[in-house]
């Protein structure tokens, strides 16, 4: 029987869901999914510059761990750049332990520790707001123990 993988601890969720090549339908592209926890190696290692040690620790996985992410991921942006595929960012065995929300008002984005509560915009003070760990399915789950 296989063993039950880890939730990988992800800072904050992605802005972005997706890329494609510009002048193409996307209907028209074939499709590769990357998982958040890959996308969040990608963003530790070659983004951010930590080693491979740093980075599975503040996955909370092991170095071998996070070492097979990060080729699984470069492999998939390989795939996007010379294959002109399109790309998409979903799913995963993650927990957050950042929210971004964005007003649907001002446009002002704001970060929040998962757990916390918002309602109004710091900037503008509406309440029309977009949870963004909530678009990948995650928020209220997301209690992250340190």
């Amino acid at each position: 029987m296989p063993r039950h993988k880890k939730d990988r601890i992800v800072k904050n969720p992605p802005l972005f869901n997706g890329f494609k090549p510009t002048g193409i339908e996307g209907k028209q592209l074939n499709n590769i999914f990357m998982s958040i926890d890959e996308y969040e190696a990608i963003r530790l290692a070659d983004f951010l510059g930590l080693n491979h040690e740093e980075a599975s620790i503040e996955m909370k996985i092991s170095r071998s761990t996070f070492t097979r992410l990060i080729e699984m991921a470069r492999k998939k942006l390989s795939q996007m750049l010379v294959k002109g595929k399109k790309l998409n960012i979903e799913g995963g065995n993650i927990h957050f332990k950042q929210n971004i929300i964005e007003c649907n008002n001002c446009g002002h984005m704001f970060k929040i520790d998962i757990g916390s509560s918002f309602d109004v915009c710091p900037n503008c003070e509406a309440h029309d707001l977009f949870n963004v760990a909530g678009s990948f399915g995650h928020g209220r789950c997301c209690i992250v123990l340190d």
